[in-house]
């Protein structure tokens, strides 16, 4: 059952139970989410449609995290340098891509391997983003590996006592890594902390394995209490809870040049990717259709217009795969792009 494909149906009486001030946060941000939101899960949703019809190898993402990581995206201070965030983003990061400004067609040309793929040149999976201009760098498929790469780019901001602050994100299986555990340590000494935000959406599986199988402690957000890291835990299902929290947490790092800790309890809607079938999950709560019932109830959004939106985004990403299977695959001669920073320099291949 996807969201793009359900037609919302409700009596008007119950849009009145709702207080108009209860949201918390205005109406035109709200709007904004709900936009963004529905159009990284009908993006998810074409990904999924493609590899079915052959046209991609291999689906991993994000649809049931977009209540977290589309706050994340509208908070990040976006730009490319020192002075601006720098993310080190998972594989269910689109999301937070579409809220920084990211078009359903550059995630399509990756899907689809073309060469116009302006984040791999066509030569990487799916969701495996690299934006050097908003500072994203490229996402891996070793899990949590990025953890231990954070802790460059802050110590970058930190020598050059810079506005930016690092951001790094992963699930929940993949703390049971090292480079997790080296992330809290080496982010937290006492007099030498680093700016950074750690976050893990936890979606309660490893692959295919239950949360509960894998961990002794209650919280994850725990283990970074031990290291007298400021930490939150929040329900990630619920966009207006997640963007006041990574606000607050964000200002914190900020302004004290320490790290903080988000853990966001998340949904896992379309099992963990193609290679377990890609099928929706009906026992998972969906944060999109959840957060759109809200909006509904307190007359933020109407439903002529969240259909309209779905009209247009599917008709956005079905043209875009359209446009996409004509574009050429990388060639020979790419082998070497999107691999060093400066390949314009002479010597580029020396470096």
């Amino acid at each position: 059952m996807s969201v793009s494909s359900v037609a919302v149906s409700r009596k008007k009486s119950s849009r009145k139970s709702v207080p108009r001030l209860r949201l918390g946060l205005s109406h035109e941000l709200c709007r904004l989410m709900y936009q963004k939101m529905l159009y990284s899960r009908i993006l998810e949703e074409r990904l999924i449609k493609i590899y079915r019809a052959g046209d991609g190898y291999f689906w991993i993402g994000g649809p049931g995290e977009e209540g977290f990581g589309v706050p994340l995206g509208l908070l990040v201070r976006k730009g490319q340098g020192v002075s601006y965030d720098y993310l080190h983003l998972h594989y269910r990061c689109t999301p937070t891509l579409v809220a920084m400004g990211m078009p359903m067609i550059d995630s399509i040309r990756l899907m689809m391997n073309r060469s116009t793929d302006p984040c791999t040149g066509g030569r990487n999976f799916s969701n495996h983003y690299c934006f050097p201009q908003w500072n994203v760098l490229p996402v891996t498929s070793p899990i949590e590996v990025q953890y231990v790469m954070a802790l460059g780019t802050a110590h970058v901001q930190k020598r050059a006592q810079s506005p930016g602050i690092t951001i790094v994100t992963g699930g929940d299986a993949g703390t049971a890594e090292g480079d997790f555990a080296s992330c809290l340590v080496w982010s937290s000494r006492k007099g030498q902390e680093l700016p950074i935000l750690i976050t893990v959406q936890n979606n309660r599986w490893g692959i295919s394995t239950a949360y509960e199988g894998q961990h002794g402690e209650d919280c994850i957000a725990d283990r970074a209490r031990a290291f007298n890291i400021k930490a939150s835990v929040i329900d990630g299902n619920d966009p207006i809870e997640s963007y006041r929290v990574i606000k607050e947490m964000m200002e914190y790092v900020r302004q004290k040049g320490k790290p903080a800790f988000i853990e966001a309890f998340v949904s896992r809607l379309y099992g963990h990717s193609s290679a377990s079938g890609a099928n929706y999950v009906t026992n998972e709560e969906c944060p999109v259709r959840r957060f759109e019932e809200l909006l509904l109830r307190v007359g933020v959004i109407k439903e002529q217009e969240c259909n309209q939106w779905r009209k247009e985004y599917e008709e956005e990403g079905f043209q875009a795969q359209q446009k996409v299977r004509q574009e050429p695959v990388p060639s020979g001669e790419s082998i070497w792009n999107h691999i060093y920073a400066d390949q314009q320099h002479p010597d580029w291949r020396r470096f």
